[in-house]
């Protein structure tokens, strides 16, 4: 497994470049739209709640990563949603309205993968809610950086053909 190298840059934490991750903002909000489409998918089952609430929060993680490659320039390094949210706001303040449901949606990303003492209940109404944050925030990241799924997904197959 490689070493990745954390430096500081213009105050922030970003990784040196590591094999596999992309420098292309829109090739981290296609994935997030992945992570998107599963989440939607796997929540028609009550046995896979765990599975979409962790997509959900990696919609977000995925498309936040995004929204600041496309500013900065530099892929950031962290998991932390509401980090990233603040991080996203100091560039454009809309990301304000976002930090409740980072926070919210922060909760899901350890706690749907590994068993615990206590287990986290997923209840239908908590389901849609955590669906309805990630896709407003997504929504809200296309429209900032003029992303389109359909036709990113277009292109991308056209060029692995």
């Amino acid at each position: 497994m490689p070493i990745v190298l954390r430096t500081a840059v213009n105050g922030f934490m970003s990784r040196s470049s590591k094999k596999g991750d992309s420098k292309r903002y829109y090739d981290w909000i296609y994935q997030a739209w992945l992570d998107r489409l599963a989440a939607n998918s796997l929540a028609s089952d009550k046995v896979l709640f765990h599975a979409a609430a962790f997509h959900c929060q990696q919609c977000i993680e995925k498309a936040l990563k995004g929204y600041l490659l496309f500013k900065s320039r530099r892929l950031l390094d962290g998991h932390n949603l509401t980090w990233l949210c603040k991080q996203a706001a100091l560039m454009d303040g809309g990301f304000v309205q976002w930090i409740d449901e980072s926070a919210v949606l922060n909760r899901y990303y350890i706690e749907t993968r590994y068993p615990a003492d206590i287990p986290l209940e997923i209840d239908e109404d908590t389901m849609k809610s955590l669906l309805k944050m990630s896709s407003d925030m997504m929504d809200f990241i296309c429209a900032l950086t003029k992303f389109d799924f359909n036709s990113y997904h277009k292109k991308s197959r056209k060029n692995n053909s």
